[in-house]
């Protein structure tokens, strides 16, 4: 069962112990506290991936180092077959075969693979890290425990946002806990609760007592299910970014008002901003974005939507 952060179990038990313990040990051991109850806070909601976690970490770690000392375009590429292979067996397998049989006619059995929580989340992390050593936009971490810190870290693990190794490479080895800091960090996380329980969670609720077809219904729906799901995510990407002050770290916003944006455009910069800029810098801009004839630039616009909705999930 994954342990949310709007559960009692996390609220009134996992969070005040690691707290407790966090700011009694000295500096120097912080990361492996954080560490340690990421990944127990992990191995409750998914104890039999804990291997798959583990693995991806300590490949791209390797990969990493390989990469800084060799500048091998051929790791790089080994890395990115990795990562992105992880996903497909996890969350895609039973897609394809679904649709080879379809299709083909086929009568393929079914895995039903069970898909490790968070992964999407991690593999990009790791992928988005390895790709960076190798453009030399930073170093590989000075150590593997700085980087199982950076990808196992609880906030952001099973729902994000992604997290760029540059943007917290320098608090991973130094970062500051101040008493500003963790009381920004508790109101955030307040208002992130408050979304998840009082809104999105009553909206849930209210979507399922709408049984009857109404025009009156038909309209609410809709409505209703646009703002629990912006709710529920926001909510759990505050709550991310309030958790990792109190510990010392700043995460960049995923949402800033998308639902008051003006267009298409204006929309996808505002909505889940952690994962339309990793498309962008990782995908569209090497593809050579809007910089290109219109035919290129209307195949560069449609591949980063199709990528973005099979990240979201193995459907048509």
């Amino acid at each position: 069962v994954i342990m949310l952060f709007s559960s009692i179990t996390f609220i009134y038990y996992f969070l005040p112990i690691l707290l407790l313990i966090y700011f009694i040990v000295p500096s120097k051991y912080k990361n492996l506290v954080l560490l340690i109850f990421s990944l127990l806070f992990y191995f409750l909601g998914e104890p039999k991936y804990i291997i798959v976690l583990l693995l991806s970490c300590v490949l791209n770690y390797i990969f990493s180092k390989l990469i800084d000392k060799k500048h091998s375009k051929l790791i790089l590429v080994i890395a990115c077959i990795y990562n992105i292979l992880q996903l497909l067996i996890f969350k895609y397998t039973d897609f394809f075969i679904d649709n080879i049989n379809n299709v083909v006619g086929t009568n393929i059995p079914l895995m039903y693979i069970v898909m490790p929580i968070g992964i999407s989340f991690f593999t990009f992390q790791a992928l988005g890290y390895v790709i960076d050593v190798y453009n030399k936009k930073h170093k590989p971490a000075k150590s593997l425990l700085d980087f199982m810190t950076y990808v196992c870290l609880f906030p952001q693990l099973i729902a994000g946002p992604i997290v760029r190794y540059s943007d917290v490479n320098e608090e991973l080895v130094d970062r500051t806990c101040s008493y500003n800091k963790f009381s920004e960090g508790i109101k955030r996380f307040i208002i992130g609760l408050s979304k998840k329980v009082l809104l999105a969670n009553i909206l849930g609720e209210f979507i399922k007592d709408l049984v009857e077809v109404t025009v009156l219904s038909s309209w609410l729906k809709p409505i209703a299910f646009t703002l629990q799901i912006y709710f529920d995510f926001s909510g759990y990407s505050d709550m991310a970014i309030g958790l990792g002050l109190m510990f010392g770290f700043r995460f960049k916003e995923n949402f800033n008002y998308p639902l008051i944006a003006s267009s298409i455009t204006d929309f996808w910069r505002r909505w889940h901003i952690s994962l339309s800029s990793f498309f962008k810098d990782y995908v569209y801009i090497p593809l050579g974005g809007n910089r290109v004839n219109k035919l290129k630039w209307i195949r560069n616009i449609f591949i980063v939507w199709f990528l973005t909705g099979f990240w979201h999930g193995a459907s048509w």
